[in-house]
């Protein structure tokens, strides 16, 4: 691969790892995603590097791992997030008590939603 060239994608590729670190941290996944495309292609140009081009990758490879880490993070503050969501949900339907002898029951709090007809 040409010199010129390997540089280009070097450059394009620490461009874009700058650019979705940005975005990771400020919590823009969208953004995250639509850079996706974008990295596949840079990241399959580079695999046709000679072996002695591809040590000048350790820099990138760098920014790629705290990028990973990173995203990691966010993928986990979602999964908190989710579940928080859904023990909310859970208070909304029942309530959880104990007895006196920590015996935990459950009470539902869903209303009955039916109509009854007198006559």
């Amino acid at each position: 691969m040409a010199d010129d060239e390997l540089h280009r994608i070097f450059d394009a590729l620490d461009d874009l790892l700058d650019e979705e670190k940005t975005a990771l941290l400020e919590g823009n996944l969208d953004h995250v995603a639509r850079l996706l495309e974008s990295k596949e292609t840079l990241i399959d140009a580079l695999t046709v590097l000679e072996e002695g081009e591809a040590q000048s990758l350790q820099q990138l490879d760098k920014k790629v791992r705290r990028n990973q880490v990173l995203l990691d993070s966010a993928l986990a503050g979602i999964r908190s997030v989710a579940e928080r969501l859904a023990a909310l949900r859970r208070v909304r339907r029942s309530l959880d008590t104990y007895d006196e002898k920590g015996v935990r029951k459950t009470i539902d709090l869903v209303a009955d939603k039916s109509v009854e007809k007198r006559a």
